[in-house]
């Protein structure tokens, strides 16, 4: 259908259409919108203080039947920044068809954009009474500042269709004053190339012909308009001279718009229902809005809510077993932990069931460019996915995870792998929902995470014993198999290189190759668990192998990332603590961590990052380890410049809170000359960019403490010590969540100009708010406070690596001839006692064996006397007992071993 045909399709049957009517219809023909294609487009601020969709039940783990038992599935997600609607996704969730919806307003002497001109104020439509919200329905209060008027707005979609319905309740406190509803939409998911159109009863849009908006109305437009943005918009239209002078029908080829005039109230109220239909016609789309319409706001949000008989979201967190108890552990009755809920559930794909993303926005949204289709954080990273899934577990939801683990085999590397030369069983660095490569690069920690969010659904007993095999033989072994053993890398358009792990080819932050504590964590953790997997699908022999590149890669995590000579004389330190990232195994060379973000390249000895507590989350060194408790003071420093600094303190409910950076030198944010946005173009970029402060790091800070509180009173926590806990943690990450209860990924920390945004310390700036990462965080944090452990620590991994006990070296190995002399871990049993039983010698005369501390005989110890106490570098060690299983121990403080036949 050409753009005149849908023009005469949108006046047909308006009225009786006589001979001077086709008249006026075929003058407005000829005379569609001037200024084509538009200014260039933009996506919106990235703060979002609401986000939200229907909830949708599984069938068989898909949403794919539409009389399931919650009917049709809707697949509409909506945003709220600046007190409007912003980016409303239709289709999958990261393709956007409208950019932003909001009213423009009129009256004697003023005109007034919603968003610039008014105060905000964001609640939840539906709430319990203790003022938990129960859905994601919101009510948007928008105030005149010269007190002229107040728009009150009611926004959901309706679950049982392609439709996303708003309310406007629109009081005007004087006479002459006159909305008008503006739609900007970015059909496809960019600005550019849409045809707007307007009719009497509708406003509509479309990029080709498989993707349609109609905006209906529950009272006639008084006037309507089709323009382009920032030429012949309605904006444009009413800025110089308060009057709706344009009606043009279309406007197409461009970033366009469409204005429709509502009727002017004199200090009175009114009420209009607006519904945004989709769909793959201008006839589905339309019949989407009016089904919504014909429904009305009281059934379709009764629907939405899940009142009564019908499933909703009420339903969602009724079915979340742990939510009750874990209310108990928050600091504010509760409101936040409900709407993280809500917010990790929202962030699902509908048509790729279980795909969770990392948020619905796009941080800096309002200075990028929506010219080229962009997903921002709309994707999948299987770091921030982990988060969510375990988030979800530990709220009790048994479905979810489930399905979001069997999705994980969608991004997985595999030999078939469109773009694939290389190496398979590693997951791909960032993808669209339904799998469309983004980013190729390897981070170690995302091929882990799925290893491990494995083994935590099998221990849970939500994949039996068969299930967790098959998986093991589908997916985690090839996994697996790269953790060990690396390989080449050739994909897409990326350069080749090699993965010898636990080097990685980009760490958590996506910036830096080398050997990072974070990331080498992962890797130690997802070895170990999947070594008991491998135990349990029958591959023994690979498990054994897993447990001795874990060992290996854990035995020297301290030799190649932990310096003696960093940057503690600046911060009042002593010197020693983990690296953010070396790109070697010499962490006391001083080699630099490469540019980034506009910052300048800097000594890796400078540049702190509390990445290494994950650790101790996973169980890779106790809480008390020297090493760990030397890097906290360098990390904490506040006397480092605030170019280094990475801890800062908020006010919060009458206390003083804190929260952490990335890492020191980090550029990923606003400016500090000119408080302007971060950019995203690497020409662009500027060296006054300033990473903020990340709530989940606070989270991450709290799970540490708690497990160092353990740590200090024999593994048990006092009330006392979990109520401090949840003072400093809980509430401060309470305390960085918006009106909206949303968490951002940034808070404003106070360095530097504000004049772009007027943050107030402690504001979630333009990053991108919600962070799925943050919510989780925040999630697993109560729930590790309520188990009185931390939730995603690992306890095979604790038990192998974290043991109680005091001694010399990280790990030590023994090797021999009856290993080939290869090296296996012992256990540290007591004080500077380690320990191997069961070591299968055999009858030969040379039977023999040595202790070695890195797994590399750098550092080794035999015995030169065969005195019993142990050299470096010493003799090989005899046994003398003949052919038997024989237990081995050693002290590392004194060098004396035993050697007892059993």
């Amino acid at each position: 259908m050409n753009i005149r045909d849908m023009v005469r399709t949108t006046f047909r049957g308006l009225v009786p259409c006589l001979i001077p009517c086709f008249a006026i219809i075929g003058t407005a023909l000829a005379q569609g919108a001037p200024g084509g294609p538009g200014s260039p487009g933009s996506w919106t601020y990235a703060g979002k203080s609401g986000v939200g969709t229907s909830y949708e039940r599984y069938v068989n783990g898909q949403y794919g039947a539409n009389n399931g038992p919650t009917g049709v599935i809707s697949k509409v997600w909506f945003s709220i920044s600046e007190g409007i609607i912003t980016e409303t996704a239709h289709g999958l969730i990261h393709e956007a068809q409208i950019k932003d919806v909001q009213l423009l307003v009129t009256g004697p002497g003023f005109f007034d954009e919603e968003k610039k001109d008014t105060d905000q104020r964001i609640e939840y439509l539906h709430v319990d009474g203790a003022g938990r919200p129960l859905s994601p329905a919101y009510r948007v209060v928008n105030t005149d500042r010269d007190g002229k008027y107040v728009i009150e707005k009611h926004v959901f979609t309706d679950p049982d269709r392609q439709a996303l319905f708003m309310r406007v309740i629109f009081t005007a406190n004087a006479a002459g004053i006159t909305p008008y509803l503006l739609v900007n939409p970015h059909m496809g998911n960019t600005a550019g190339g849409d045809v707007a159109y307007v009719g009497a009863d509708h406003l509509g849009a479309r990029q080709n012909e498989d993707e349609y908006l109609v905006v209906r109305s529950s009272a006639p437009y008084v006037k309507v308009s089709a323009g382009f943005e920032g030429v012949s918009d309605g904006w444009q239209d009413l800025a110089d001279n308060r009057v709706m002078d344009w009606a043009y029908p279309w406007a197409e080829n461009g970033n366009v718009a469409m204005t429709a005039q509502l009727p002017t109230l004199n200090a009175a109220s009114a009420t209009w229902d607006f519904a945004f239909g989709f769909g793959p016609s201008h006839a589905a789309a339309m019949a989407e809005a009016d089904g919504a319409l014909t429904d009305g706001y009281q059934t379709v949000l009764d629907k939405f809510n899940g009142a009564g008989a019908a499933i909703g979201w009420e339903d969602y967190l009724a079915g979340l077993s742990e939510l009750p108890a874990l209310r108990a552990l928050t600091g504010d009755g509760g409101k936040l932990i409900h709407a993280s809920a809500i917010v990790l559930k929202t962030l699902e794909d509908k048509s790729n069931a279980g795909a969770l993303i990392a948020s619905l926005s796009i941080p800096w949204g309002d200075v990028r460019s929506a010219g080229e289709y962009k997903t921002g954080y709309r994707a999948v990273w299987p770091r921030d996915f982990y988060q969510c899934a375990m988030a979800l577990l530990a709220l009790g939801d048994k479905e979810t995870p489930v399905v979001a683990f069997k999705y994980l085999e969608k991004v997985q590397v595999r030999p078939g792998t469109p773009g694939n030369r290389g190496a398979a069983g590693w997951f791909l660095q960032k993808t669209h929902v339904d799998g469309v490569q983004e980013w190729h690069r390897v981070q170690m920690d995302q091929t882990a995470m799925p290893v491990m969010l494995g083994w935590r659904l099998w221990q849970a007993g939500l994949l039996s014993n068969a299930g967790i095999a098959d998986w093991y033989r589908r997916m985690l072994k090839p996994a697996a198999e790269f953790l060990a053993n690396g390989g080449r890398v050739d994909i897409g358009d990326e350069s080749p290189y090699t993965i010898a792990p636990p080097w990685t080819r980009l760490e958590r932050w996506e910036e830096q190759a080398g050997y990072s504590p974070s990331n080498t964590a992962a890797v130690v953790t997802g070895l170990i668990v999947a070594a008991d997997i491998a135990r349990q699908a029958g591959d023994g022999d690979a498990a054994g192998w897993y447990e001795s590149r874990a060992d290996l890669f854990a035995a020297n995590i301290e030799r190649w990332m932990f310096t003696t000579n960093g940057s503690a004389p600046a911060g009042g330190g002593n010197g020693r603590h983990y690296l953010r990232i070396t790109g070697d195994q010499d962490p006391g060379d001083g080699d630099p961590v490469e540019a980034a973000n506009g910052r300048p390249a800097l000594d890796e000895r400078l540049m702190l990052d509390p990445g290494f507590l994950e650790l101790v989350r996973y169980g890779v060194r106790p809480a008390n380890d020297p090493y760990v408790l030397d890097s906290l003071a360098e990390l904490d420093a506040a006397s480092l410049p605030d170019e280094l600094r990475v801890r800062y303190e908020f006010p919060c409910v009458g206390a003083k809170v804190s929260g952490w950076r990335r890492y020191g030198n980090d550029g990923y944010g606003e400016r500090t000359d000119n408080g302007s946005a971060y950019s995203p173009n690497e020409r662009d970029q500027h060296p006054a960019q300033r990473g903020r402060v990340w709530p989940f790091l606070t989270g991450e800070r709290g799970h540490f403490e708690l497990e160092r509180l353990k740590a200090q009173s024999g593994g048990t926590l006092s009330p006392a010590g979990i109520d401090g806990l949840r003072t400093a943690y809980v509430k401060a990450m309470e305390c960085f969540a918006n009106n909206g209860l949303m968490l951002p990924e940034q808070v404003w920390d106070g360095v530097g100009a504000n004049a772009t945004y007027n943050f107030t310390l402690g504001e979630g700036t333009d990053g991108a708010t919600p962070l799925a990462w943050s919510h989780a965080e925040y999630v697993k944090l109560v729930r590790s406070l309520a188990d009185r452990n931390t939730w995603d620590s690992y306890s095979i991994v604790r038990a192998r690596y974290a043991a109680p006990y005091a001694s010399e070296f990280v790990q030590v190995f023994l090797r021999g001839t009856w290993n080939g002399w290869d090296s296996t871990a012992m256990q540290l049993v007591a004080d500077h006692k380690w320990q191997l039983k069961d070591v299968p010698f055999g009858g030969a005369a040379d039977e023999r064996f040595k202790f070695d501390v890195y797994g590399d005989w750098s550092l080794n110890f035999g015995d030169n006397g065969q005195d019993g106490t142990t050299e470096a570098d010493g003799e090989d060690i005899p046994i003398t007992a003949g052919k038997g299983l024989y237990a081995i121990t050693l002290d590392d403080r004194t060098g004396k071993y035993q050697v007892v036949k059993q």
